[in-house]
């Protein structure tokens, strides 16, 4: 009994070794989308309200996961060194209770991206026929357009339904050469067409995105199916533990 004892030592150690290292990996991870969250909120937050009409919940909820998945592989590392059973049950609960969330979310976000991709599509028509160069989601279409290079939902010509069109013509921001642009050729179908980006921001925004897509959900996966790692070194070095402590008595 007691050479079975000592001979699980060795394999005790190396699972602790291993859940160690799958939680410092584990803690990357959240860190990663806490600063995905965040970047999304400082940097994409003006593009938001042409999503949606409704203010975009995704940055929180990258924030708020990476935050949790942070503070759970802290705990993870602390349940290692500790070797408290109960504590390592616990992290693999959580971490199953995580890998259920994210494969949840992602198959979600795959089956409903035409949804998302409908949602982006009115939003953005919508923006474009109430522009003025004044609000919030006007101002958003102006800096899309100047930072993508394109022009309209579709292409130039969906200026042309705008509100905006008879006074102000196609606005200043779709202009290949904004010193090859005046506000008369602006209101010329004809010449503007010469002197603005061909391509229309819904395309290119979606096409970016399918073109990634195969990218996007392998590394989600990727991700939810690393906790089921985690899960089993937990399970097994709290099983040879209890084990362990077992035999002793």
């Amino acid at each position: 009994m007691s050479r079975r004892r000592f001979q699980k030592k060795p394999l005790i150690v190396c699972l602790k070794t291993l859940l160690l290292g799958y939680s410092f990996v584990f803690w990357v991870s959240g860190l990663v989308l806490l600063s995905v969250g965040l970047w999304w909120m400082l940097m994409l937050g003006p593009y938001s309200v042409l999503i949606s009409r409704a203010p975009s919940a995704v940055p929180f909820v990258l924030s708020g996961t990476g935050a949790g998945i942070v503070v759970l592989s802290l705990f993870g590392c602390w349940a290692t060194c500790r070797g408290r059973c109960w504590m390592l049950r616990t992290y693999a609960v959580l971490l199953a209770l995580v890998f259920l969330t994210e494969l949840i979310a992602g198959i979600s976000g795959f089956i409903f991206r035409h949804e998302i991709k409908g949602s982006f599509f009115n939003s953005f028509s919508e923006a474009v026929q109430k522009y003025n160069a004044l609000d919030e989601r006007s101002l958003a279409v102006d800096d899309l357009q100047r930072k993508l290079h394109c022009c309209g939902v579709s292409n130039y010509s969906s200026w042309i339904s705008s509100s905006y069109f008879p006074n102000g013509g196609i606005p200043g921001s779709c202009c290949a050469d904004i010193r090859d642009c005046e506000r008369g050729e602006l209101r010329n179908q004809t010449s503007a067409a010469a002197r603005v980006f061909t391509e229309g921001c819904f395309e290119l925004v979606t096409s970016f995105i399918d073109r990634n897509l195969g990218i996007i959900a392998g590394v989600t996966f990727g991700i939810a199916f690393s906790q089921l790692i985690g899960t089993t070194v937990a399970c097994c070095l709290s099983r040879f533990i209890d084990t362990n402590q077992y035999q002793m008595v």
